[in-house]
């Protein structure tokens, strides 16, 4: 199984709307998971999502720690609004959170009429826990567990309707 995985998909819409709905906490919030995510997007700046209340609430009813810090990084690069690169580490889970940090970046090209080409490379060396989590879990769906396809796959639904896939 390869360290690096891509995934892809096509959005109607301006890049800057894109851009803005992936590093802008009021929109990253509003799709996929849930819990905003928070980025100072300059080279060596730091990125973190929180736990939401959904998130907490489930925790506590199931016995286990939430944190309050889900996710973590930290930022390489930041061209708006076409190509942002960062460091990522998911410390939600024990053994995520155990691993080293995995570098994600997102490109976002013009494919014409209006359309993005949204890409989304996550290369994962040493953390094969990131790596299956990632990839998803079709079986799990909307449910959580739908990894970056389902997160892409989201926002999509988000920026061209207006409504996110669970609220359709």
């Amino acid at each position: 199984m390869s360290d690096t995985q891509v995934f892809r998909i096509w959005i109607k819409a301006p890049a800057d709307k894109v851009w803005q709905a992936i590093t802008d906490p009021e929109w990253n919030q509003r799709y996929a998971y849930a819990a905003p995510q928070f980025f100072e997007l300059k080279k060596g700046g730091r990125f973190y999502s929180t736990a939401n209340q959904g998130m907490k609430d489930y925790a506590a009813a199931n016995g286990f720690d939430m944190p309050e810090i889900i996710l973590d990084g930290e930022v390489l690069e930041a061209e708006p609004p076409r190509r942002l690169v960062q460091t990522w580490r998911m410390l939600m889970d024990p053994t995520t959170g155990s691993e080293p940090f995995t570098t994600l970046t997102w490109e976002i090209e013009e494919a014409g009429a209006g359309v993005q080409r949204v890409t989304v490379t996550h290369d994962t060396p040493g953390a094969p826990a990131t790596a299956a989590m990632i990839r998803g879990n079709e079986e799990a769906g909307a449910e959580g567990g739908g990894g970056w396809a389902w997160v892409l796959s989201d926002l999509k639904s988000l920026l061209e309707t207006g409504k996110v896939m669970a609220g359709a």
